[in-house]
């Protein structure tokens, strides 16, 4: 009896000191950075039309900067081509992919002009170093002496710890992706996005890590890439009618009767979007 007691006193000790050891983690993690990304993909990648996208995923581009390391993928698009959608895509086959693989690495951002405040060069830097450690079974050492070095004086760490800490995480993995939409709205005050990027190629040159990059057509960006793998992202004829066909439901009754015109309908639209991704879009019908 006296055994069966202490062990059940041992087992509520055990879990209740896990529940503290993963508050503990939680709270280092979010003094890394508040910011969380996942939401913004779970919506996005909530907005993909079964099917579309593949494209990306199928191509000979894509295929190699997957299974190759030290890669840097660039993918320009107009403004409306669906960069965020495709980028969304990305990340969702890559989590799927490597799911139960703790040796690789995944880390992503989407940059937006709006929040500004909270996308200077540390703190995206900050987010991939988030991201890439919580993926560990156990926070790395790097990162709670990092937050035992600033606790007490409750200061934050300067460019250069979290660069640093950042590399000696991103060295716990066999493989590292970094996937970054939208880099043309990341800031270019006090030289952001030049940093950024050097700290990314940087990050790639000493650890193998494949970057994912996606911007509009911004020579100062694109040249950055010239010596890079490009594929430029359009909303392919195939996206737009599996969209088109998604969303067929929701045009009048006359139009659902004829299967002529649905095709003219769909037709009409793949030639007016220009490679434009039809998003939320349900064109005017009239009889």
């Amino acid at each position: 009896m006296y055994s069966y007691v202490s062990s059940a006193a041992e087992e509520h000790i055990d879990q209740v000191k896990q529940r503290q050891d993963d508050k503990d983690r939680r709270d280092i993690l979010d003094w890394v950075t508040p910011v969380d990304y996942s939401p913004q993909q779970t919506d996005y990648i909530g907005r993909r039309q079964a099917g579309t996208g593949q494209w990306l995923l199928d191509s000979g581009e894509f295929q190699k900067w997957l299974k190759t390391n030290q890669q840097t993928l660039f993918c320009p698009g107009i403004p409306g081509a669906g960069k965020t959608i495709i980028t969304a895509i990305a990340i969702d086959d890559l989590n799927t992919r490597f799911r139960n693989d703790p040796s690789i690495g995944i880390a992503y951002l989407y940059c937006n002009f709006r929040r500004r405040n909270e996308q200077k060069v540390e703190d995206l830097l900050a987010s991939l170093l988030k991201q890439l450690s919580q993926k560990r079974s156990s926070l790395p050492g790097s990162v709670e002496t990092l937050y035992d070095h600033h606790k007490d004086e409750r200061t934050r760490p300067s460019f250069n710890e979290i660069s640093s800490t950042l590399q000696s995480v991103a060295a716990m993995y066999s493989k590292v992706f970094i996937i970054v939409d939208a880099l043309d709205e990341c800031q270019t005050l006090d030289g952001c996005r030049t940093r950024f990027l050097s700290e990314l190629f940087n990050l790639q040159a000493k650890h193998g890590a494949n970057l994912f990059m996606t911007s509009r057509f911004i020579p100062e960006i694109t040249e950055k890439f010239q010596e890079n793998t490009s594929l430029e992202i359009r909303a392919s004829t195939e996206d737009v009618r599996k969209y088109l066909d998604g969303h067929i439901s929701g045009l009048p009754g006359f139009v659902l009767r004829s299967v002529e015109l649905q095709e003219e309908i769909k037709t009409g639209i793949v030639k007016a979007v220009g490679g434009m991704y039809v998003d939320s879009y349900v064109p005017p019908v009239s009889r």
